[in-house]
């Protein structure tokens, strides 16, 4: 009888290898009928080409963050419309490939960021997201409610532990799954990018797969939404923790991985490993040409002053849109320098912009002469140098509103952070692509820009950092050098550190705290300021939320 057991078992057919196609693809919030019908044509393709499985990223369907429009009943409603779409022309045009997406699902009352597992349109099963993030830039406990078991999948014999972003990242959930019979991790990703990300995956995933001695499959989306970027970086690490294939970065991508019911293999290549500054780059590039793009604009305006912040802003502007959808305008006062000329008409012909000047002299005059009754003979002081960065201002947002091109803001985090910057005047425009970006790290981005193709001059990466809104001004003049500046801030502002520990880094004491209280007044302004892209691991924004009106201060 044992005999006829082992010859039985000897006899069983292992399950076939399971072809996966993981789909890296933009999913803008809110577009839920293009969201879903690049869901069905990206399904159709992945199975004429074999495959058993297709997965979709986390909330796919609605785009991520969906954010308080999941407390619209119309927005729902066409969620379960287009769901109900998806299955029905799936249902006869994919045969028996199965398929995974990310949406917004309402049961007994409540609302989870689900999975659904899709099989000749017949929903086979649901998977609700356990760990709901509520850091950082994720609120998800505001809209969603987690679930409480972990789940499988069964495709073609295989058993396949199905998880949603965070809940890859908790060992716990991993082992859940496993206990339940999974042999393999597929995870589906909304994550958003921030600088050292991809080696933050990279160390968790080979992690899990070294614990727990089976394959993951982590599949992310792509493109810009509002502050944050979605970078890609699909990965499938096997059981050896090595990586067999990896997504493009910032593009659309779709990564085929077998699965043979013990672990992974891919003939997708496996991504270069690039540059910290080419990837921060890519993704300024990225997020300006989808927040432009989404937002219906047919272009941008950038003025340019001739120094190194508007200098990478409009390479940036060109690199996202094309030469022909970026406009350059030099505003030229009393205190701009020849050099400053010079430079911004450099930098506009090197990357073929249309570029105008238009002074402001005439227009500061009127100002001031306006203004002279009021102000009563009282000295000079930065009102004047406020007042000629305000008829900047309006002068771009004139050409943006006649030409229908939005102005792209020029400030950087370090300025940002300080309230180096006017209310009204140079933070004036509707995106700001470097506003999480240091000034230390400009000059960097720079560097590497000019690396691809010189854009840059030399000149504005050498000569002293100025605003040039009054005579031999230098940034310097009332802030540290930019090293210690952006050191205090990372410590201060993206790690939290007290006072005394920056101190103990070997900066002075009354820096930190000329910083420190700078970054505690300047809260009115940043909350004012036109959003930009995070690329930091704590951007000023929806990162970081702060009272404006506050009597704590930092001791």
């Amino acid at each position: 009888m044992s005999q006829l057991n082992t010859d039985r078992t000897s006899r069983k057919k292992s399950p076939v290898p399971l072809n996966i196609i993981m789909v890296q693809e933009v999913f803008q919030v809110g577009d839920i009928k293009s969201n879903a019908d690049k869901i069905i044509d990206a399904a159709i393709n992945a199975a004429a080409e074999g495959a058993d499985l297709v997965v979709f990223p986390e909330l796919a369907l609605v785009g991520y963050p969906p954010e308080d429009l999941l407390f619209r009943r119309g927005f729902l409603d066409q969620v379960r419309h287009e769901c109900q779409r998806i299955q029905h022309i799936l249902k006869d045009a994919i045969g028996d490939s199965g398929v995974v997406f990310g949406l917004p699902y309402e049961h007994a009352g409540k609302l989870y960021n689900a999975a659904l597992y899709l099989n000749k349109g017949i929903i086979k099963q649901f998977c609700f997201k356990q760990s709901l993030p509520n850091y950082s830039v994720f609120d998800e406990v505001r809209y969603f409610t987690p679930g409480h078991e972990s789940s499988t999948i069964q495709v073609k014999g295989h058993t396949i532990g199905l998880m949603i972003c965070e809940d890859v990242w908790q060992p716990e959930i991993v082992e859940h799954s496993i206990a339940n019979g999974a042999r393999a991790i597929i995870a589906i990703n909304a994550s958003p990018f921030h600088i050292n990300k991809h080696e933050e995956r990279i160390a968790i995933l080979k992690s899990h797969a070294n614990k727990f001695d089976l394959p993951i499959m982590y599949l992310n989306m792509v493109g810009g939404q509002d502050e944050l970027v979605f970078d890609g970086d699909s990965l499938a690490v096997d059981r050896q923790a090595d990586v067999v294939a990896r997504g493009g970065r910032f593009e659309a991508d779709a990564i085929k991985v077998v699965f043979d019911g013990k672990d992974i293999t891919s003939s997708h290549p496996v991504a270069a490993e690039a540059s910290s500054d080419a990837v921060t780059y890519k993704a300024l590039v990225t997020g300006v040409r989808d927040f432009v793009r989404q937002n219906g604009f047919t272009g941008v305006v950038v003025g340019l002053s001739g120094g190194v912040d508007s200098a990478l802003t409009l390479a940036i502007a060109v690199d996202a849109l094309g030469a022909d959808n970026v406009e350059a305008v030099m505003m030229p006062s009393r205190y701009t320098a020849d050099i400053s000329l010079q430079d911004a008409e450099g930098e506009a012909n090197l990357l073929g912009v249309k570029y105008d000047v238009v002074e402001i002299e005439d227009v500061f005059d009127s100002f001031l002469s306006t203004l002279a009754p009021v102000f009563d003979g009282a000295p000079v002081d930065t009102t004047e140098e406020n007042i000629q960065a305000r008829c900047r201002g309006v002068l771009l947002m004139a050409i943006s509103n006649k030409k229908g091109r939005m102005v792209l803001t020029t400030g950087n985090k370090s300025e940002m952070a300080v309230g180096y910057a006017t209310l009204y005047g140079d933070m004036c425009g509707g995106f700001a692509p470097i506003k999480d970006v240091c000034k230390t790290l400009v000059y960097k981005l720079c560097r590497y820009r000019n690396s691809v193709s010189s854009v840059i001059p030399e000149r504005v990466l050498t000569r002293p950092p100025s605003a040039e809104l009054r005579e031999d001004q230098c940034d310097q003049d009332s802030l540290p050098d930019y090293d210690v500046l952006d050191r205090i801030l990372e410590l201060s502002v993206e790690r939290d550190m007290p006072v005394d520990e920056i101190v103990a880094q070997g900066i002075s004491r009354e820096d930190v705290l000329h910083v420190i209280t700078l970054v505690q007044r300047n809260e009115h302004k940043r909350r004012q300021s036109a959003p930009g892209i995070r690329v930091t691991r704590r951007a000023f924004g929806r990162d970081r939320r702060y009272p404006i009106t506050s009597g704590y201060r930092r001791k």
